[in-house]
């Protein structure tokens, strides 16, 4: 099919948001359409771009370029960020639709929902790509429709097709609206105006929960220039984190990482290292250059012989490493998606925002991991962090999560390839262009 249906695919500019997309454009363009994917000011000078032969990039400002950093509220930024995108999405749309192939659809983040008006006043469509799990949005939409009541009232809350949530269990914008009101309010309107759109984009399986965008990469290797998984906002230790990983048996590495965003305190950051140090296990620890100041003194050197640490890596082909049998992780759905796809056991420590909920049915529905338990100061303990670890990579239990890793795997294979059902629903999505050009 010669690629006269141009779709535009517009992330949300955070990491766990722009991979999920990056990666959809891929099986997008797959099928047959002209794709574009576009980015923000933002995040276009940290990318560590990776050329695709498959779609074009173009980046639009956001307004960042002009703002100090750290001088606007939350508040601030998400209404400058708005105004500006809403602003340079129009010139760019305008100035495609004066060329050979002018954009027919845009595909764009659920939290930028004000995009699908933007499109409709210049004669677009557009469907919203969700890319956290599908129980937190549906949390949020129940927010959204009044369903929970805020502040919350109770231990615990009660919602369909869910198990029993305990409050801790909830979003941490749940838990303090007074804290996150900003952000509360930009997860929940992701429900404005979903119900026009005609297509719901989600980032799962339909065996896990319902449609899909998994990294064929790994899965069926059916796309010929899908060579890396997608972008990174931090320069990845590549070379280093393979070769030492190669050393290394089956099934005998701990890998830790608490994606691009999450911080953790100096007292946590000392807890981990001696958990990690007295598991005796083989660690594989991810701490960026912002967070190294809080290891202590001389622990890369005092652990060389039982762990690697580096600054970022490409976390899925880590975890598609046979060596690694264990992810300690702050259960971003992203994060969770690639260790459920790749048949990895996790270790929850979730630290705010979806990760608690991720972390709930990581143990208690999916059964492929553990929960750090918390002390009173709300601190994973060394000792508590070393029982998890241990309880993964050599118990009885642990085996079973093994097991039920794996059968997750081959669910989220038996999607994504060729007749799979994410396969078709794509094929679907795209062919309801071919059809409505030909009419």
């Amino acid at each position: 099919m010669e690629r006269k249906t141009h779709i535009l695919v517009i992330p949300y500019p955070l990491q766990g948001h722009i991979n999920p997309m990056l990666q959809f454009s891929k099986r997008l363009a797959s099928k047959g359409p002209r794709v574009t994917f576009v980015t923000t000011t933002c995040i276009s000078k940290s990318i560590q771009a990776h050329a695709s032969s498959s779609f074009n990039f173009e980046t639009i400002s956001d307004g960042s370029e002009e703002v100090e950093e750290n001088l606007e509220s939350i508040d601030e930024r998400l209404k400058r960020f708005k105004s500006t995108v809403s602003q340079n999405l129009t010139k760019l749309i305008e100035r495609h639709n004066h060329s050979k192939y002018p954009p027919k659809f845009i595909v764009y983040d659920s939290f930028m929902s004000w995009v699908l008006n933007v499109a409709r006043q210049l004669g677009l469509d557009g469907a919203p790509f969700f890319t956290q799990a599908c129980v937190v949005n549906a949390i949020y939409y129940h927010a959204h429709q009044g369903a929970i009541q805020m502040p919350l009232e109770g231990s615990s809350i009660s919602l369909p097709s869910m198990p029993s949530l305990e409050n801790n269990d909830l979003p941490s914008f749940l838990n303090d609206t007074g804290m996150y009101e900003a952000l509360l309010k930009l997860v929940v309107n992701q429900f404005s105006n979903f119900q026009e759109a005609k297509w719901l984009l989600c980032n799962t399986f339909d065996k896990l929960e319902h449609e899909v965008a998994i990294p064929s990469m790994y899965l069926d290797k059916r796309l010929e220039d899908d060579k890396e998984y997608g972008l990174n906002l931090f320069k990845p230790n590549m070379d280093a984190c393979m070769k030492w990983l190669d050393t290394k048996e089956i099934d005998s590495v701990v890998y830790t990482s608490f994606g691009s965003l999450a911080s953790l305190g100096e007292e946590q950051m000392e807890e981990l290292t001696w958990g990690l140090k007295n598991s005796n296990c083989y660690f594989l620890w991810v701490v960026r250059e912002s967070e190294e100041k809080k290891l202590p003194n001389n622990f890369s050197q005092e652990t060389a012989k039982k762990g690697l640490v580096v600054s970022w890596c490409p976390q899925l082909e880590v975890l598609a490493h046979k060596a690694v049998g264990c992810f300690i992780s702050h259960c971003g759905w992203n994060s969770t998606l690639e260790a459920l796809s790749l048949g990895v056991p996790m270790v929850a420590m979730p630290q705010w925002t979806d990760q608690a909920t991720n972390a709930k049915f990581i143990v208690d529905v999916w059964k492929v991991g553990v929960k750090i338990k918390v002390n009173e100061k709300g601190i994973a303990t060394k000792k508590e962090i070393e029982l998890c670890i241990r309880e993964v990579m050599e118990g009885e239990r642990g085996k079973e999560m093994k097991r039920n890793s794996v059968r997750w795997k081959e669910l989220a294979k038996e999607a994504i390839h060729e007749g799979g059902s994410s396969d078709k629903n794509i094929e679907e999505f795209v062919t309801s262009f071919t059809h409505s050009e030909n009419c």
